[in-house]
């Protein structure tokens, strides 16, 4: 379990890494820039703040469909807090103390939340 989470994060570090090659949109909203990656297709990519030119706060990511894969916190640019990695039907929750695996838990969703039989 361990081993995919950390295959997880190395991908969430690879989609941050080709996406810093990319030209974002950038806002200021009072201290912080947000930033906005899309992909080729106009989808957002990942989106997140920056302070004083790190990642800071929360940053999201997504597939090339919009779905949200990763949600995470940073605090100036170490990964902090409880990390969210959703893959198809497992939803992984890592906690990071000081950017190092702390803790990970998975879930997977077996059985539908709704159902039509009566």
């Amino acid at each position: 379990m361990k081993n995919s989470i950390i295959s997880l994060t190395f991908i969430f570090a690879f989609v941050i890494a080709v996406t810093a090659q990319q030209k974002p949109v950038l806002e200021k909203e009072g201290t912080l820039i947000k930033a906005t990656y899309y992909f080729e297709n106009g989808t957002v990519q990942q989106q997140g703040f920056y302070k004083d030119g790190k990642p800071h706060g929360e940053w999201i990511a997504y597939n090339n469909q919009g779905k949200k894969i990763a949600l995470g916190q940073y605090n100036a640019g170490v990964k902090v807090g409880k990390w969210f990695f959703w893959n198809q039907d497992i939803l992984s929750e890592v906690d990071y103390n000081d950017s190092r695996i702390a803790a990970v838990n998975q879930w997977k969703n077996s059985q539908p939340l709704v159902s039509n039989n009566q």
